[in-house]
Parts: structure tokens; sequence; C-alpha cells
């Protein structure tokens, strides 16, 4: 069975680390020994907190393919950000049938074992989201009570003594952005202020 599972390796350094070769090694050893065929390897030289990582977008997109059986990582920080974003990727793994694999730590959904863990780090992740909503539903509420005023501040309107500075100034080769921030309003008043009537 083992036999027949494509397996894909992700691997990551940071931008002060040499290269990826020792997990690379170290992850088609766990393979070999699997009975696992490596089909790709995806790496990443980047920082772990980075929004966007060319890698692992490519290993997504060919697991959303379904060319993928399993992804092999050395550890759960190389791949993830943050347990949200592992939760959230390991639930799209499971979707689309592809298993998830640490090999230095106690995760290998191929096995019971690996799917209690991620039941357990799913339910963490739920009781991570569900602190932050009261948090903000507690802070909102105190805002409100403190007479906080919510939602974005409301336009600034132009007088037509502002209005005729913004003007002079304009002529005199202020840029848009320069008189929005002079006098406290967004680019576009400042372009209004140049074109209407005053």
């Amino acid at each position: 069975m083992n036999k027949s599972k494509r397996v894909a390796l992700y691997l990551r350094v940071s931008t002060s680390e040499q290269s990826t070769e020792l997990q690379e090694s170290e992850l088609r050893r766990f393979a070999s020994n699997r009975g696992w065929k490596v089909i790709r390897v995806y790496a990443d030289t980047i920082s772990g907190g980075t929004t966007s990582r060319p890698a692992l977008d490519t290993l997504m997109a060919d697991c959303r393919k379904r060319t993928v059986d399993v992804v092999l990582v050395w550890k759960f920080d190389r791949f993830a950000r943050s347990l949200r974003h592992l939760v959230t990727a390991m639930e799209e793994f499971k979707r689309l049938g592809v298993d998830f694999v640490s090999s230095t730590e106690n995760l290998d959904t191929t096995v019971p074992s690996g799917e209690l863990v991620f039941q357990i780090f799913g339910a963490i992740a739920q009781f991570e989201r569900a602190l932050i909503r009261e948090r903000v539903k507690a802070g909102l509420t105190h805002a409100k009570k403190t007479g906080v005023r919510l939602g974005r501040p409301s336009k600034k309107h132009l007088s037509s003594a502002e209005i005729i500075r913004i003007r002079a100034e304009k002529a005199k080769g202020a840029t848009l952005r320069q008189l929005a921030t002079a006098f406290g309003c967004s680019v576009w008043a400042a372009y209004q202020a140049t074109k209407v009537a005053v």
C-alpha cells in the first residue's frame, strides 16, 4: 500500500541558515524507510513569518491537483507560520485526501495516532479563535461604554478658507499627497478642493 504513495517534501530554511540539504537528506531517508516515492522537493529560503512562500504555494496547488499523496516535513515550524496556519492547511489536506507527516514530531496522519494529534491541534486552534472573538467583543463593549467612536473616522469637510489655501499651495507646486497631509484630509479631498467652486 505505502509503496504507491507519492510524497512531496517541503523544506524551508530562514535566510540566515545555510541550506536545505540536511532537511532533504533526512526526509529522503524517512520516505525510503516507509517505501514512499519522492516525486518533488519544494524548498523555500525565507522567513517563516512571511505571508507568501513561492514553493509552499506551488505545493498547495499541486495537492489541489491531486498529484501528491503525502506531504512530508522535517518540523511543524518549517511548514507553518502558526498553529492556526498548520490546522487550516491540514484541514485542506484532509479534504483533498492528502496525508501530512512531520518526521521529527509525533504527527503522521497516515496512522490513527496521528489523526488523534490532528484532532487535538484542531481543538486548540478552535479554542484560540474563540478566545480572540471574546477579547474583541469585550473590547468593543468597553469602547462603547467609554464613548469611543468605532468605525472609520468621519471625512473632513474643508472650509472655504482651506480650499483657497490648498489652491494657492497647489499653484506653488505642492503635490496632492503633500496637501492632504498638511490639511489633514484625503488625497481625493485635496484633489476635489482644486476643482470645486468656492
